[in-house]
């Protein structure tokens, strides 16, 4: 029995298959390597393919003795699928389809989703539970609440079971400096933030400081990469058990600003970051944290670094990695 885990060679793919192996699963990793790295996997087994390949899937499956999936392949820039719909529609959600037949046709039908809270668009009330409305604001978002209702139809007419895990800001690096971001295309605030204090690109920008905030800026919800690929291989434990589909906000339940992020960079790294303040930005929610009751309740699961940990991970990767995995 092994898993499948597709877009395994990205930065919350990587992370999780490395969690996935020093729990003795059996893992082969499917990614088109567009934008993974080899070297992420630490030498876990690779195939380079689509998931839109149905017949690849399905000999995967079945050549592996795969039981279970944890789906992450996907395009993940919001502005780019405001530009690009087709490539998001495409891949992300058209994909998805052609994955899970492929799989059921080597008879698989358990799956974790790689979702997203960017599903519930500008939240009403925090923090974000599980029943706030879906409101997607942009292609992207748009595509993981389609899957997420995917799976839920092919519950109903195939029996398949979904854990759609739905993230808040994944951030940081393996605590021991091995795999992290590779910042290249990542648009993040936190490799941004690393980035400019390493005086590889211009001052970080930010949007606004005259929200309604403790200090003006924005409030999100951060989580450690370990902590988030932990809870993908409790989603699959769950699965196996016999779980029943469920969506789940996987968070910290705490909210830092984005100077909450530059303050704590500045005072691990020792050094000043610099940024300029611009107006505010269209679209972005004031403050989002979750409410991680339902995913602890449900999976055991609970984030158990901070964000000076979450920091600490990161400036140690990104000040040794300047090139990313080229190094």
């Amino acid at each position: 029995m092994s898993v499948l885990v597709t877009g395994g060679a990205g930065y919350i793919g990587s992370h999780t298959v490395r969690a996935l192996r020093a729990t003795d699963h059996a893992v082969v990793v499917l990614d088109t390597m567009e934008l993974g790295h080899r070297a992420a996997l630490l030498g876990a087994e690779l195939v380079v393919g689509n998931i839109r390949d149905r017949a690849l899937v399905t000999d995967l499956c079945r050549s592996h003795g795969v039981t279970q999936i944890v789906h992450f392949a996907a395009y993940k820039n919001v502005g780019e699928s405001m530009e690009q719909p087709d490539r998001y529609w495409l891949n992300n959600v058209a994909g998805s389809v052609d994955l899970v037949e492929g799989a059921l046709a080597a008879g698989v039908k358990e799956i974790v989703f790689s979702s997203s809270c960017s599903v519930n668009g500008t939240p009403t009330t925090m923090p974000v539970t599980e029943d706030a409305p879906i409101s997607p604001e942009s292609v992207y978002a748009e595509t993981k609440a389609m899957v997420e209702r995917i799976l839920g139809w092919y519950g109903i007419t195939h029996g398949v079971r979904a854990a759609s895990l739905r993230y808040f800001n994944a951030a940081g690096a393996s605590t021991d400096g091995v795999i992290g971001e590779d910042w290249t295309h990542s648009q993040n605030l936190i490799p941004l933030v690393m980035k400019a204090t390493l005086g590889k690109r211009p001052p970080v920008r930010v949007f606004g400081s005259d929200y309604p905030t403790a200090d003006g800026t924005c409030v999100r919800d951060y989580i450690h990469i370990e902590d988030l690929a932990d809870a993908h291989v409790r989603a699959l434990r769950y699965l196996r058990d016999g779980g029943d589909t469920v969506s789940l906000n996987v968070g910290s339940g705490v909210g830092s600003s984005v100077l909450d992020i530059i303050h704590a960079t500045e005072r691990i790294s020792g050094q000043v970051v610099p940024y300029e303040v611009g107006p505010r930005r269209a679209g972005d929610p004031v403050v989002t944290y979750a409410d991680p009751t339902k995913v602890h309740t449900t999976l055991g699961w609970s984030a158990t670094r901070s964000l000076d940990e979450i920091i600490e991970s990161a400036w140690r990767w990104h000040s040794t990695h300047l090139d990313g995995f080229a190094d």
